[in-house]
């Protein structure tokens, strides 16, 4: 929350514009009021104080008639005299009503019970019921809204009813879709929502416990070792001709190395990195602060990254002081070369479970690397065994390495965690030159050779090249984006299999 003070005036409020956030401008004249700016723009005048040691926010109106700048300043300044006389406007404000619509208790859910919640709690809540909830039942009385109600709303949200598109700003649209997903969210929702009615006594039962959802998409895919390999193919010969960034390179390796979810690794910085102990500090996640065990793959992934001076983060951004953030389209391309184009990112923290339960690791272990809070989440991937977590990470995270095809020898490995950058061979056309690649961190010949390089090593030209693939009796090829690339050890196999049918 903003803690930025600015005298609040209609100049200042008609520049403000929706910015896809939430977020509060505060008075300077008087402490407590400010302006709420909604995701989608909407403009409301609250009150925010202390009373009986409880924060609470007060909800003034909405900019416009009769809400002005001035006249919404002088009404927080009359709330603050009678909070000084010990009366509370907000749970005045309940009292007068003899009935709350499910908009006026959306309000004490986001403000008032959701006050201590993580961030990006509060977004999805917020968005459910700005989005959907709202404008399907936000004029309905709480008292009134019965389990056909909810049962009706489910359907509609799946159906696409809400489905609609929102201006956020300059050039900025958000489609709101619905869906079934999104329906299923909702009940849950509107049933914590009703939960508080019930603790306030605004109602003596909760309508949309036991609304039967739609069944969920069970999105359970692992990689086998087949599919490790291929990815690992895939990888390297985009780090090799370096048509992808090393960066979302690296963040493909450690994902699936580690079992992280996206962010986890997105946004890791480098103090969290404890190296002595081969672990990630991690301050936040979607479980709260844990501690991600680390096998020497990952390390290695890690030391080979290159540190961007004055940037925070392990994987930078494009920008100054950003982290990388389009991977799924570097994923699109690599996963498509690979052959795995119904593979989605967070399967490869389902496959480094599954490698896991393969190695006979138990659910409790394979549960504390993930990060899990319940051990029925973890049930999905594993039956039991019992080892050591610290192990149990070098294990799996080598059994990947394995498949993906990165494994190094001992002398390569201790050089690679020593050392931050590493190099590799590259081959450009017919001359062979040497390249910095912290990623692949190993000195290694390119195993990947573009339609150039492939057609002076067999000494044909390139539209020879490009006649064999047309008709389909050439060396054997992959797509790398628009790129593409011949593995070397095929084209010998593919010239010595050719000089021997011209021999027979």
């Amino acid at each position: 929350m903003s803690t930025e003070r600015v005298r609040i005036t209609k100049r200042i409020v008609d520049g403000l514009s929706a910015d896809g956030t939430d977020r509060f401008l505060w008075d300077s004249d008087v402490i407590g009021f400010g302006l709420r700016i909604s995701p989608a723009g909407k403009l409301v005048y609250v009150l925010q104080y202390r009373i009986e040691g409880r924060q609470r926010r007060f909800k003034i109106g909405p900019h416009g008639s009769p809400w002005t700048p001035e006249a919404a300043r002088a009404e927080a300044q009359s709330l603050l005299g009678r909070i000084v006389d010990g009366v509370d406007p907000q749970q005045e404000k309940i009292a007068d009503r003899i009935e709350l619509t499910l908009a006026d208790l959306s309000e004490i859910y986001l403000n008032e019970t959701l006050f201590t919640a993580k961030e990006s709690s509060v977004r999805q809540a917020r968005n459910n019921i700005e989005n959907h909830i709202l404008p399907l039942l936000g004029k309905r009385r709480v008292s009134k809204i019965e389990r056909s109600d909810i049962e009706q709303m489910l359907r509609d949200i799946a159906a696409g009813k809400t489905a609609r598109t929102l201006k956020k700003g300059h050039r900025r649209l958000s489609r709101v879709r619905g869906g079934k997903g999104a329906a299923n969210q909702c009940v849950t929702t509107i049933s914590a929502m009703l939960g508080v009615a019930m603790e306030r006594k605004l109602r003596s039962d909760n309508p949309a416990i036991g609304v039967r959802k739609f069944p969920g998409k069970k999105m359970e895919r692992f990689l086998s070792p087949a599919e490790l390999a291929r990815l690992g193919e895939a990888l390297a010969a985009a780090a090799s001709l370096g048509v992808e960034s090393q960066y979302a390179i690296a963040a493909l390796r450690l994902l699936v190395l580690t079992g992280c979810r996206k962010n986890e690794i997105l946004k890791l910085k480098h103090s969290y990195i404890d190296r002595y102990h081969r672990c990630l500090r991690l301050p936040d996640s979607k479980t709260g602060a844990k501690v991600v065990h680390l096998g020497g793959p990952a390390m290695r992934i890690i030391a080979m990254v290159p540190r961007v001076e004055g940037n925070p983060y392990l994987l930078p951004g494009k920008k100054d002081g950003t982290h990388v953030t389009d991977l799924q389209a570097v994923w699109v391309r690599i996963r498509k070369t690979a052959g795995l184009e119904d593979v989605r990112i967070h399967d490869l923290r389902h496959s480094f479970a599954s490698i896991g339960a393969a190695t006979g690791d138990s659910m409790l272990i394979i549960g504390a690397l993930l990060g899990h809070r319940s051990a029925k989440t973890t049930e999905r991937y594993t039956h039991l065994s019992d080892h050591p977590l610290k192990s149990a990470a070098e294990r799996i995270s080598d059994e990947i390495a394995r498949c993906l095809g990165e494994g190094l020898d001992e002398q390569t490995a201790n050089e690679a965690l020593e050392e931050p950058f590493a190099r590799f061979w590259a081959r450009d056309g017919e001359a062979e030159t040497q390249h910095s690649d912290p990623v692949l961190g190993a000195i290694i010949r390119t195993q990947w050779l573009d339609t150039r390089a492939a057609a002076a090593l067999l000494g044909f030209t390139v539209g020879t090249m490009q006649t064999y693939r047309w008709m389909g009796t050439g060396p054997a090829f992959r797509k790398i984006g628009r790129r593409i690339v011949y593995s070397a050890e095929a084209l010998s196999a593919w010239r010595d299999a050719q000089r021997g049918l011209l021999a027979a």
